[in-house]
């Protein structure tokens, strides 16, 4: 299960990616604000990304986050859990 959650992880990491770049490209200010404070790059996600695959990258990201998150949690490998 520990593997799936960091294969997971890893779709989340890409997905995010894709976003940042977008949001860079839009402004400097919106890209480092997603950068940097929390949720910031989720509120961006909906309200101002614009690609093509934009469904299936935010499904991906908010999927595969909240999917990973369940399995680090189920398999005791959660970063803070004794």
């Amino acid at each position: 299960m520990a593997v799936l959650a960091q294969i997971l992880s890893l779709v989340t990491l890409v997905c995010g990616i894709f976003i940042l770049i977008n949001a860079f490209k839009q402004s400097v200010g919106i890209g480092f604000c997603c950068l940097c404070i929390p949720f910031v790059i989720i509120w961006f996600a909906f309200a101002r990304f614009k690609h093509e695959k934009k469904t299936l990258i935010v499904a991906g990201f908010l999927g595969s986050w909240i999917l990973s998150l369940i399995l680090m949690m189920a398999s005791g490998t959660f970063p803070g859990m004794s």
